[in-house]
């Protein structure tokens, strides 16, 4: 029971040292020292694969979902925003694998990991603490099977230093490092130089200083709010306006002039669906670069060439290990446009053609937004941004693979191992010595066969045969 003890800290010590912790904005509101149930999830298999030494095969991702969901249980971490108000009415909230569920940590989390000093634990015997925490030991070691971590906890496990006794930089470079190579497995790409180093441009957090919370963003949150008139908005509206986060400022101001001062008729939303659908059209429109980079040609082209294999779990694998590689602002302004797109590519929202329907409309008009290479055939950039929308819920989450692939190698740096030894990755198949013999004899029989085709094809002048001879 205490080794379990010891495992359910090391949990919450990983999550509070691994998850991406930052300002965020959801739903018009920016909210402070926010994490992603996606990341959370991400952190939590890849500590429990190091600690436990499970592979893939032995732990989900739906299992992970399970762990997260006890440990908001039990008030490690709570949800923010509107979901926090439910939290906290007594109402069951279920933890959200997506990133778009946002979670902050709870002040006392942190002490829970700690021996408490209490008055009434020192009138008691060792007996009796020993006792209490026993008892307590048991619930945790019963919340762990609950949740099918594992479906015994061994007799003697062993929990593992925690990673953050590594610096951050060294755990990027293993996450970069892994990620490259699991993408190479996938596709073939013939250069590095231009995924070694980031080909994308970086730009400022768009909510990342305090004074970004009073710019011209909240001023069109407010007047979108105020003129519909409207208890909430709609999916569609929340969803063009998260898309309009990453708009300069001037194109704001100039957007929200256009909206019509206030509305009765709920009926009107058409209008300012128009309205927002016309000016990311727009603004994507003048951009000169698409969200993917053109010097990742050679990526985009081998996960099309698998989609076109049919090959659609390696497709899946590749452009999540790719996102993982992108600047984490255009990662997130992908996830955006695509989940906006997704929605208004439905049948039942906002017709934008009466004579093609929605789908057609947004793979047609926005594929560009996304890819643009005159490389590839249009067909083959518009069967990428259909994949991309199909896919846009599962997209944003670091493969099983990679992430125990990634707690392998942390781990081998913990215990002071050359990382180097054994990267967990086979490009080659080891064969015997007669499968090497028979393979060679098999080679020179077909060059002799094809040697003799040339030999005695008359339409081949005899100077071009001594050449390919």
């Amino acid at each position: 029971p205490f080794q379990a003890t010891q495992l359910w800290n090391s949990i919450i010590h990983a999550l509070h040292n691994q998850v991406e912790i930052k300002r965020r904005r959801q739903h018009l509101k920016t909210y402070r020292n926010c994490f992603t149930g996606s990341n959370a999830v991400d952190v939590v298999l890849s500590h429990l694969m190091q600690s436990m030494y499970l592979s893939c095969n032995d732990i989900s991702r739906l299992k992970g979902v399970r762990v997260c969901q006890a440990l908001m249980d039990h008030k490690v971490f709570e949800p923010v925003g509107a979901r926090l108000y439910l939290f906290k009415n007594g109402k069951e909230t279920e933890f959200e694998d997506t990133d778009t569920s946002l979670y902050r940590f709870v002040n006392s989390s942190l002490d829970r990991l700690l021996p408490r000093k209490n008055k009434d634990n020192e009138s008691l015997s060792p007996e009796q603490i020993c006792k209490q925490k026993t008892k307590r030991c048991s619930k945790v070691e019963e919340l762990l099977r609950s949740i099918h971590v594992h479906t015994s906890l061994p007799p003697k496990i062993t929990v593992n230093e925690p990673t953050h006794l590594l610096s951050k930089g060294v755990i990027e470079d293993v996450w970069k490092e892994q990620t490259l190579l699991r993408l190479l497995q996938l596709i073939d790409v013939p250069l590095l130089e231009d995924i070694l180093v980031s080909s994308v441009k970086t730009k400022s957090d768009s909510f990342g200083k305090e004074e970004d919370m009073i710019i011209s963003n909240t001023f069109l949150d407010r007047e979108v709010m105020c003129s519909l008139n409207l208890p909430e908005l709609d999916r569609w509206l929340y969803a063009a306006i998260e898309c309009l986060e990453y708009f300069p400022d001037q194109f704001l101001v100039m957007v929200s002039q256009q909206l019509p001062q206030s509305t009765n008729n709920p009926s009107n939303l058409n209008t300012y669906k128009k309205i927002l659908f016309d000016a990311i059209m727009k603004y994507y429109s003048q951009k000169k670069d698409s969200l993917l980079a053109i010097q990742d040609f050679d990526i985009h082209l081998g996960i099309i060439e698998l989609i076109e294999k049919g090959k659609t779990d390696q497709a899946l694998e590749a452009l999540q290990l790719y996102l993982k590689l992108l600047a984490p602002n255009i990662s997130e302004e992908l996830h955006r446009l695509l989940t906006f797109l997704v929605i208004a590519s439905e049948s039942e929202s906002y017709r934008l053609q009466k004579q093609f329907e929605n789908r057609f409309v947004i793979i047609k008009t926005c594929t560009k937004f996304i890819l643009q290479n005159r490389t590839l055939s249009k067909p083959q950039a518009e069967l990428l941004t259909q994949f991309l929308m199909d896919n846009h819920a599962e997209l944003f989450k670091a493969p099983l693979t990679l992430l125990e692939l990634t707690s392998r190698r942390l781990q081998s740096l913990l215990e002071g191992q050359d990382p180097d030894i054994n990267s967990g990755f086979t490009f080659c198949q080891h064969i015997t010595t007669k499968e090497y013999e028979d393979q060679k004899q098999q080679t020179n029989q077909y060059l002799l066969a094809l040697i003799r085709e040339m030999d005695n094809d008359p339409a081949v002048p005899l100077k071009q045969k001594k050449k390919l001879i």
